[in-house]
């Protein structure tokens, strides 16, 4: 079994497939690069460009409920699942305390909550909503940090978050370099930190956003070790179930450690040892 924790295969809701056979193409892809299981989740609260996307969790239901159908119909083996991914917006706290029925968790399982930060920016009520969200009972995963300026030029955040419970996910383009040099960089030293717990697609289209999962994980496997590899697949089968698992020790990255690191630093990955 492969899961994808993080992509946005269902039609109409953002900026993923516009319509059924734009999914379709998606899915395709998915089962043709090895993967057969994903949850889905769609932007809430997240504005792009002119675009403000909001997603009720009723309305992903059904969704993913049709999607199912969908590529049931056109004998595409895959299953998908229902989630979301909140955006970090400034009145997140009152959602929270207003409206925390409305979260859905990850596979609806009422444990992991996907979380996503702004690129541009670390608000400053970040790690107050996150902990916040764990009194409440949940396990907020941080999506792709690697993509955040400030994280990667701080990357004590992310240990501290990690130390107190906050799970990371990496997506998959970032680690095969598909984004650039510093997003591979900063991901390989997540890695080599024991700072990532999750590798995930977060893909969008068939073509030009791709279910690059598999790919990701055979980087993984043959700079790191088969044990890893199979750590982050096993994490991510243990987020579709609601079920705990052991992480391994964090290890704090050097400040001198950045983003910024010349290309030699890639080949700097030392094999995971369990």
């Amino acid at each position: 079994m492969i899961v994808d924790i993080h992509n946005h295969i269902l039609f109409g809701l953002d900026d993923g497939p516009k319509n059924p056979e734009e999914t379709i193409l998606l899915a395709r892809q998915a089962v043709e690069s090895g993967v057969d299981h994903v949850i889905a989740t769609p932007h809430h609260k997240h504005r792009h460009k002119e675009h403000f996307y909001e997603n009720d969790y009723r309305q992903i239901l059904m969704s993913v409920a049709q999607v199912n159908d969908l590529l049931n119909n056109h004998q595409v083996p895959l299953t998908v699942y229902p989630g979301i991914e909140f955006h970090l917006h400034e009145h997140i706290e009152n959602d929270i305390h207003n409206n925390l029925d409305s979260f859905l968790t990850l596979n609806n399982t009422g444990k992991y909550l996907l979380m996503e930060l702004p690129c541009s920016h670390y608000p400053a009520h970040t790690e107050e909503v996150l902990y916040e969200l764990q009194t409440k009972g949940y396990t907020p995963i941080l999506a792709h940090p690697e993509r955040n300026k400030v994280l990667r030029r701080n990357p004590s955040k992310i240990f501290d978050m990690v130390q107190r419970g906050i799970l990371v996910q990496i997506t998959a383009s970032s680690v095969t370099g598909l984004h650039g040099r510093r997003l591979k960089n900063f991901s390989i030293h997540l890695l080599e930190h024991n700072l990532a717990h999750f590798i995930a697609s977060d893909a969008h289209h068939h073509s030009c956003r791709k279910f690059e999962l598999i790919s990701a994980y055979n980087w993984i496997e043959n700079t790191f070790s088969s044990n890893y590899r199979k750590y982050f697949e096993e994490n991510a089968i243990h987020v579709l179930h609601g079920t705990e698992f052991k992480i391994m020790e964090p290890k704090c990255i050097d400040k001198k450690l950045q983003y910024f690191f010349l290309l030699s630093s890639f080949n700097k990955a030392r094999p995971i040892r369990k």
